[in-house]
């Protein structure tokens, strides 16, 4: 075959004309910059999920149809993708792409989002594949890593906004880390660029990995999916904030994640979070039993005491005792538990040698 012939690039099979873009905390100032940028002939779509209330009126929609010359409104199940067109995630509903159309979705929460944008990314990925634009501006966290390495693995396109021009950087920086984005920059010079990468055209990948389809499968509440007897990664040993259910790690693109059997999905730094969340409640909810016992058995003691029935009276006074002695260590434990003095050992001290049978013990 000649040099001319080798050299000859892949064929075509469309532009990168979908845009996909995630922000928290601090989004909605970085979202309207965005849109404010955009041109009238825009030759993209732009599916935007941001953290939102499950309950209430999200009136993002309106607020991007105001900012730019693009129409905005709020996703409507089958919605065909068309260009020049901003479709923003309803509350408390996954925003998912499927064969040029949205479909919206009350599957199972992501990192204790829906919509979630890790779910909007991968679903994107599956479905366009290198014809995927993905952004991830302000957030906390890490939401969005995951669906960012999804992207990239399906060869689209990854942009993160500058960390230092986020007004929360949590998100941005973990997609940026998680996996090889191609651009970061503030979202003022976002515009530009994606008008010039939506007019190029990209060859064909291959289909989305298998683990990919499943989850997005599952984000749909398909019943094969979510029935297969098995399920996808190693047991965690840890079990889901969401369900209490067994969860199973899984590896994608140097990333680890966590999903349970009915498809709640967490990164370990999201967990971590809601487990410290969780972790203060159990305290306050015990501190609450504590002091309540206390004062029930205080009361109790008093009337047996009055009726003459001493050594009941002591009884309860022994238990009211205890019950305030453990409430004083409980809220010991809630006011110091974040003390950096009481913060264990970093790195871990590597434990005691134990000497061979040839260097004895003397």
């Amino acid at each position: 075959m000649a040099a001319e012939e080798q050299a000859q690039p892949a064929p075509a099979y469309g532009r990168r004309d979908l845009v996909v873009v995630g922000a928290s905390a601090g989004g909605v100032e970085a979202l309207v910059a965005l849109v404010a940028g955009l041109p009238a002939d825009f030759l993209g779509t732009v599916l935007v999920a941001l953290h939102i209330p499950a309950r209430g009126h999200s009136a993002l929609a309106q607020i991007l149809d105001r900012s730019g010359p693009l129409s905005a409104r709020q996703a409507v199940e089958g919605e065909v993708l068309e260009p020049g067109r901003v479709v923003v995630a309803p509350p408390d509903h996954h925003l998912i792409v499927y064969d040029g159309r949205v479909t919206l979705s009350k599957g199972p929460q992501e990192n204790g989002h829906r919509p979630a944008v890790d779910v909007l990314f991968r679903s994107a990925a599956a479905a366009r594949g290198a014809r995927v634009i993905a952004v991830v501006l302000s957030g906390a966290l890490d939401d969005g890593a995951a669906g960012m390495v999804a992207v990239k693995l399906c060869g689209g396109v990854g942009i993160c906004q500058d960390p230092r021009d986020a007004l929360h950087p949590g998100m941005p920086r973990a997609a940026a880390q998680a996996a090889d984005v191609d651009h970061v920059l503030p979202v003022d010079q976002m515009p530009e660029l994606l008008t010039r990468l939506v007019a190029d055209q990209v060859a064909a990948t291959d289909p989305a990995p298998d683990l990919m389809q499943m989850e997005v499968a599952m984000a749909n509440l398909d019943p094969d999916a979510m029935q297969r007897p098995e399920r996808p990664g190693t047991p965690a040993g840890l079990s889901c904030p969401d369900c209490n259910g067994a969860m199973f790690e899984l590896h994608e693109g140097g990333l680890t994640r966590l999903r349970c059997r009915v498809g709640h999905a967490w990164s370990p730094e999201s967990l971590v979070a809601q487990q410290s969340a969780a972790y203060e409640t159990a305290l306050w909810t015990a501190l609450r039993t504590l002091e309540e016992k206390a004062a029930l058995t205080l009361k109790l003691g008093n009337q047996a005491h009055q009726r003459g029935h001493r050594i009941t009276a002591e009884r309860f006074r022994m238990e009211a005792a205890e019950a305030h002695r453990s409430a004083e260590l409980l809220r010991e434990l809630i006011g110091g538990y974040a003390r950096p003095d009481l913060l264990p050992e970093w790195p871990p001290a590597a434990p005691p040698r134990t000497p061979t049978s040839s260097e004895g013990t003397g």
